[in-house]
């Protein structure tokens, strides 16, 4: 994989270029003078042009291109628009003052085959509505299908998301691991840490005391997942912590998993009041009870995504850290396949 370009003469401001790159897991080439950078011109991901070349390049008359950027350390030097419009540039970064913004903008030019995932969000009406099922079988559906998919487990006294997959005991990065990080984390850094079953990758917690996820990390998450994975599903808690209402936030869709009984349609409606303060495409998936499907759709008044069936031996099912089948001629592997067909790009 090509690195990115740094034209420049100006040794401290090299030294700020080279520790900024290391801090977004980037390695630079170095271009002295712009005959020197001809070779990588139109193969870097991203190029920096130094404000004292910036002249020199413009004069050798390089090709257009996107990913180019004047990199200047005095911001009241008044020339700085000019040799920004004439190397071409597309951005001027000032140092030290957008040195997050260029560790940013250093990290997204070293993704590989960057994506542009879904994240699908689900919540229990009420508890034990099967929410963690319902995330844990879309996620496996969508990976059985080949699609590159994050399983979060956003409910932080949930018992772990990935003891329902069966893998508690998998090697890989729990949240404990992660929430510490400030900023921006690599799609594929976060992908090599996380337990992976093929097409699946589960970001689940550690046994006893969790701590809380902080916003900021569950955001952090949340963009590594749509850059790197085709499906981000989050299995959240019913009451909305900072970490849930942030994955609110991201979310194309939201499904309510909702028994249609009268205590879980009053439940659903109350958890309904909190999820649509933070985002807005929210459908039901309906469990069987007194109430008619169409009867609870409407009391809610959310459209219905499907119906998610009982199961008569789900529980012995899940004790023995397996899942119910998910073959596409099964209730269960016919809705999950329903919903990422009606939920997910073509």
């Amino acid at each position: 994989m090509h690195r990115p370009l740094v034209i420049t003469e100006d040794h401290a401001l090299l030294d700020d270029l080279v520790r900024i790159a290391a801090a977004a897991g980037a390695q630079l080439d170095v271009a002295h003078m712009p005959t020197h950078a001809r070779p990588f011109w139109n193969l870097a991901p991203l190029i920096a042009v130094g404000a004292d070349q910036a002249d020199a390049v413009a004069a050798t008359s390089p090709p257009a291109r996107d990913q180019v950027l004047l990199v200047t350390r005095d911001p009241e030097d008044p020339d700085t628009w000019r040799k920004c419009v004439a190397v071409g540039a597309q951005a001027v970064v000032t140092l030290p003052n957008d040195e997050r913004h260029l560790v940013e903008r250093l990290a997204d030019a070293m993704e590989p085959d960057p994506r542009s995932g879904s994240v699908i969000c689900v919540i229990g009406g009420r508890g034990g509505a099967g929410a963690s099922v319902l995330s844990a079988c879309l996620a496996l559906c969508a990976s059985g299908d080949h699609l590159r998919t994050l399983l979060v487990d956003a409910d932080p006294l949930g018992g772990g998301i990935d003891a329902l997959l069966g893998h508690e005991e998998a090697a890989g990065a729990r949240w404990g691991d992660l929430v510490a990080r400030e900023g921006r984390i690599s799609s594929s850094a976060l992908q090599a840490a996380l337990p992976s079953f093929g097409d699946l990758a589960v970001l689940s917690f550690h046994r006893g005391e969790v701590a809380p996820i902080p916003s900021q990390a569950m955001r952090s998450v949340l963009e590594a997942g749509r850059r790197g994975f085709d499906l981000v599903v989050v299995d959240l808690p019913r009451h909305l912590d900072p970490a849930a209402t942030e994955a609110l936030t991201r979310a194309k869709t939201t499904l309510v998993v909702a028994p249609a009984d009268v205590r879980g349609i009053l439940s659903t409606v109350q958890v309904l009041g909190e999820a649509r303060k933070h985002t807005a495409d929210i459908r039901a998936v309906l469990r069987p009870g007194v109430v008619d499907d169409e009867m609870a759709a409407s009391s809610l008044g959310i459209p219905s995504a499907g119906a998610l069936p009982d199961q008569p031996r789900l529980t012995a099912t899940l004790n023995r850290g397996e899942l119910p089948k998910l073959g596409p001629r099964t209730v269960l592997g016919s809705l999950c396949t329903s919903l990422l067909r009606d939920l997910l790009p073509a």
